[in-house]
């Protein structure tokens, strides 16, 4: 089965608590749950973690055997090359999700280009497309 590492960045544990009006109501376990569902619904076998340090995340991501990766990397979008170059230089595709659209509030994404794609403003379904996505990658 595959197997797709989903890794929460900086400050994802204020979802649903604070900006509603950009990410909505939605808390970060409720993310999980979705994804964990949506993950049954695919065919994939998830990991999720979440963490606010940014060495923790890089360390998650180079020591899986997973066969793609989730990022949604909420603080972690701009100033840290560190996990992007981790990204670039990794095995595992990796795409970048966004519950709202960062570009619509003038924000450009560090962490995009080293992926292999990025899915921005479908909420809660972006994960959902993810999900898809990365299993077709990892069987390629």
């Amino acid at each position: 089965m595959t197997k797709v590492l989903v890794l929460h960045g900086q400050g994802m544990e204020l979802r649903g608590k604070v900006d509603i009006e950009i990410f909505g109501t939605m808390t970060l376990p409720e993310y999980d749950e979705h994804i964990s569902r949506y993950a049954s619904e695919v065919g994939v076998d998830v990991e999720i973690f979440h963490s606010n340090e940014e060495s923790e995340v890089i360390e998650r991501l180079k020591g899986s055997d997973a066969d793609a990766a989730l990022i949604n990397p909420g603080g972690y979008t701009t100033g840290h090359p560190r996990l992007a170059d981790t990204i670039r230089q990794g095995s595992i595709p990796t795409l970048e999700i966004h519950m709202s659209n960062p570009a619509s509030r003038g924000r450009v994404s560090e962490i995009g280009p080293a992926c292999k794609g990025v899915i921005t403003g479908m909420g809660i379904m972006g994960y959902n497309l993810g999900l898809q996505a990365a299993k077709q990658l990892a069987d390629q």
